[in-house]
């Protein structure tokens, strides 16, 4: 009897994407087998580099050795004011100039179309500019033109794919999602504004139902998008998470 294929969905939230690493810890010691990925934001990342045969332990020591000024540079304020070219560069140097159809695992990354607002979910050519695309905050980053479109930040259309893992030929879609809006009443002009991009990311994105497996990581606020000083902290939120969910794993996958 063949088993089911098991697809994860991994969505965005900045500095929280450790988190995607704590459950892929959890799902690598219950040798739970990931068969295709979907990405999106900094799931797009966390994907990618796994799907290339970046095993959880290794995924771990590069986050905790990263830090933004390897990421990002500060650019002539006429598209965004930040550039992920060094994301770029720094996925090559770590994997190589890969295509989609290099990775050990089908993998896809999901990023916005910055004129009509609609998903571009890439599955072939290069991984590192697409990645780049699915990750360039509007606004903040500057949009990434590839094929003959402006692309910028996937969680603008589909903060989590669970219908790109279900593409992918997943039978049981393990759905990740990086924080929720906080069930506390923002106060002040900043909390306000950081709650509203909390909503925004959580309704641009597939139904929670949908998917086989649903683990929302408890994280929110804006420090816990941007800080990477937390990341313990919401690392070991990812492997808590999974741990509740591995009841409903297994019986997903019974």
């Amino acid at each position: 009897m063949n088993r089911k294929r098991v697809g994860l969905a991994l969505g965005g939230g900045g500095a929280r994407g450790i988190a995607h690493i704590g459950v892929l810890q959890v799902l690598e010691r219950e040798q739970i087998p990931v068969d295709c990925i979907a990405g999106t934001s900094v799931g797009s990342l966390v994907g990618a580099l796994y799907a290339a045969g970046v095993r959880a332990d290794r995924l771990l020591q590069l986050a905790l050795d990263i830090r933004w000024r390897r990421l990002v540079r500060p650019v002539w304020p006429r598209r965004g004011l930040l550039s992920f070219d060094r994301l770029e560069s720094y996925l090559v140097r770590t994997l190589g100039d890969l295509t989609f159809a290099d990775l050990q695992i089908p993998y896809a990354a999901v990023a916005a179309d910055l004129t009509t607002g609609e998903a571009v979910v890439f599955r072939e050519g290069r991984v590192a500019p697409a990645v780049r695309a699915s990750c360039s905050v509007p606004g903040l980053f500057v949009p990434v033109f590839l094929d003959h479109r402006w692309l910028t930040d996937g969680g603008v259309a589909n903060n989590l794919p669970i219908s790109v893992a279900r593409e992918l030929g997943a039978d049981v879609v393990i759905a990740v999602r990086l924080g929720f809006p906080s069930p506390a009443p923002p106060r002040g002009p900043f909390r306000n504004a950081v709650a509203a991009i909390e909503h925004l990311l959580f309704h641009a994105a597939d139904h929670p139902a949908t998917a086989d497996v649903y683990i929302p990581v408890p994280v929110w606020g804006l420090s816990s998008l941007v800080r990477l000083s937390r990341k313990r902290q919401v690392l070991e939120l990812g492997r808590q998470a999974a741990e509740q969910a591995l009841p409903a794993i297994r019986a997903a996958l019974a």
